[in-house]
């Protein structure tokens, strides 16, 4: 096991945005047995956020709820929260009295229930001096409040920036067989150099590489996926074939597709001059939390069949909507 800000974390984390970011959250008892079956397959490295859900129901409520049931999995679990949101809206600010706010609002949220190992910004902030941003964090830091400093959806030279100012405990961006950008662009080379692990969210493609979605008609009329251009009824069916494709290796492998696609994730940290990728799959129950955390290995031939499968399926549409 690897080990972040001091404490060891297993090879595929888990996400809680689909547990709150939805019209109606997952009631507790079945969101508290899917959180349970991911700590239990290993799977320690939780990534949350204050704005996943309503001011009244976001992912951070859940967890204290969560941790003052099962106040002993508080010190297994490995947290990286993002904040830095401003309040009320879909927008980002490093100023120092805005991520203080954020800070100390996440913090309250949990009310002493669990530690936050890991603060990050959602997005990086063009307009406030880096170095007030990382200054304001890192005292946190200095006096214990929180374990680290993480960034989120940075380019290389963003890394780089970050890390001249103060060790960066990890670094979160997306990653999977549809969006395989970061192989490309040079972030796993800057973290390898920096010894920076990285966190990859959105390892299934949003779902699409679940063999699950095929239309429209398979996701809720409110789902937040139907905002995103990948969705968009002229893009989501030529999106989906991916995830049929790789349905047919997952079952000449007898697994799922999800498991293949988490397996390709992982795969990139045992290539030589990768950083360690965590994959942090979300899933909403108890069966698909321990399907997800079970540690598939794919052989070369099966990498390789995904390779030509990436390389000869169009992926239509951008990972957001212009301006995200």
């Amino acid at each position: 096991m690897a080990t972040i800000t001091g404490k060891k974390v297993g090879p595929i984390g888990y996400g809680l945005m689909n547990l709150t970011w939805r019209e109606e959250p997952i009631p507790d008892p079945q969101a508290f047995a899917a959180m349970k079956a991911a700590l239990s397959a290993g799977c320690n490295f939780w990534n949350a956020g204050v704005f996943y859900g309503s001011p009244e129901a976001n992912s951070l409520q859940l967890l204290k709820r969560y941790f003052t049931q099962y106040p002993e999995d508080a010190d297994n679990v490995v947290l990286s929260v993002k904040g830095g949101n401003v309040p009320g809206k879909m927008a980002i600010s490093g100023a120092p009295q805005n991520l203080r706010r954020s800070i100390d609002e996440c913090l309250g949220l949990l009310d002493g229930s669990k530690s936050i190992d890991i603060f990050e910004m959602a997005r990086q902030d063009a307009e406030t001096p880096l170095q007030e941003s990382i200054e304001t964090i890192a005292k946190y830091v200095k006096e214990g409040k929180i374990g680290g400093i993480g960034i989120s959806e940075v380019t290389a030279q963003q890394i780089r920036a970050n890390a001249a100012l103060h060790p960066i405990a990890a670094v979160e961006v997306e990653l999977s067989i549809q969006s395989p950008d970061i192989l490309d662009n040079g972030v796993v080379e800057t973290c390898n150099e920096l010894n920076i692990p990285v966190v990859a969210y959105s390892p299934l493609g949003r779902g699409l590489l679940t063999a699950s979605i095929k239309n429209l008609d398979d996701l809720d009329p409110n789902d937040i996926r139907r905002q995103l251009p990948r969705f968009k009824s002229e893009n989501l069916g030529k999106n989906a074939r991916m995830g049929t494709e790789l349905q047919a290796i997952a079952k000449a492998k007898g697994c799922s597709p999800a498991q293949v696609a988490i397996a390709w994730a992982r795969s990139w940290s045992k290539k030589p001059g990768m950083p360690l990728i965590i994959p942090i799959p979300g899933s909403t129950t108890e069966q698909r939390a321990s399907e997800n955390g079970q540690q598939i290995s794919l052989s070369d031939q099966e990498l390789s069949e995904i390779e030509e499968l990436r390389k000869s399926t169009a992926v239509v549409g951008g990972r957001y909507p212009a301006g995200h």
